[in-house]
């Protein structure tokens, strides 16, 4: 068949234990799916560089590691964001916090009698 596959661990520098990874060897025109959905073809090589071809559902995200971890960074960013925010205002009384008004219409005090 010409498939080579073994699980492994693949070093990760300092970003600490990474998942199992499946190693496949493949020729160009050769072809893996995963989840019956996504087809990852090779369909050139050239020195280092090898060039994937990708079939998916129009539903499915497909984006460059880099481009990932920049979203994850910035999503981390902004909720840490939110929360400071949200903690800034705990201090402050919200409109739910304030007095309510009194009912009834409003009446003038008294005038004090000579």
């Amino acid at each position: 068949m010409g498939t080579e596959a073994r699980a492994g661990s693949a070093p990760d520098g300092d970003k600490g234990p990474t998942p199992p990874m499946l190693y496949l060897t493949r020729k160009i025109g050769e072809s893996v799916v995963i989840n019956d959905e996504i087809e990852v073809t090779v369909v050139d090589i050239r020195g280092k560089s090898i060039k994937l071809g990708f079939t998916f559902p129009e539903t499915a995200t497909v984006l460059r590691r880099e481009i990932y971890e920049r979203i994850q960074e910035e999503n981390r960013a902004a909720a840490a964001g939110s929360q400071a925010l949200a903690e800034a205002f705990r201090g402050k009384p919200s409109q739910s916090d304030a007095p309510a008004p009194a009912e009834g219409p409003a009446r003038a005090a008294p005038e004090p009698k000579d």
